[in-house]
């Protein structure tokens, strides 16, 4: 009986089930009628803290109703955009008391030195690039606070990133519907690293020849 119990006391604290419980909490929004203002929140907090991603809960709105997917991905990337600005906030003013707790949580402080040659290097591309990718888009902001990134070039860089991000997600669902949640989930991060490798890859080739 004590093993039974032992064994359920460190499922219930495992990691790995705490977020898999949290994933389901963001997705049982979409069955609620508060699936718009908790994706609007969702994009939001991720932006800053929240480690679940908004696109669990943007694919699970966009297959219920296809027709709505692009202005699912507008109030998507309209929250991310203020979050973002709020985990800007948070570096520039608020990061010995606020941002770096985060940064711990989600163990980011090997790559915060990282991001700083980022930005030295790269400087407005960072935060596109975390925008869209993978990357902890909330480091990227925080960060961006920190070492005092142009705000005006950071929210022009988060509001490409992040509505490419999102749009890109929508319109797999407006074009193949409820078929292709399968293939988004398994492949969605290979997905958006080769979209921004051929959008910056774009970018450049448009440099050098104009």
């Amino acid at each position: 009986m004590e093993k039974v119990i032992l064994k359920n006391e460190q499922t219930r604290w495992n990691p790995f089930h705490l977020l898999h419980r949290l994933y389901e909490w963001v997705l049982h929004w979409a069955e609620t009628p508060y699936g718009i203002p908790a994706l609007f929140i969702l994009a939001f907090a991720e932006s800053s803290f929240f480690p679940i991603p908004p696109d669990v809960l943007l694919i699970a709105l966009a297959i219920s109703i296809p027709a709505r997917a692009f202005r699912y991905a507008f109030i998507c990337s309209i929250g991310s955009v203020l979050g973002g600005m709020f985990g800007y906030v948070i570096g520039w003013q608020f990061y010995e008391l606020i941002g770096k707790p985060i940064v711990e949580f989600y163990q980011g402080q090997a790559k915060f030195h990282e991001v700083e040659l980022l930005y030295q290097q790269y400087g407005t591309w960072a935060v596109f690039i975390a925008g869209f990718t993978p990357i902890p888009y909330k480091i990227f902001t925080i960060a961006s606070g920190v070492f005092q990134l142009q705000f005006v070039k950071f929210v022009l860089a988060s509001v490409v990133s992040r509505s490419a991000r999102f749009f890109l997600v929508s319109t797999f669902i407006w074009f193949f519907g409820p078929t292709i949640k399968g293939f988004i989930d398994k492949y969605f991060n290979l997905l958006v690293v080769l979209f921004t490798i051929a959008l910056v890859g774009g970018f450049v080739v448009v440099k050098y020849l104009w």
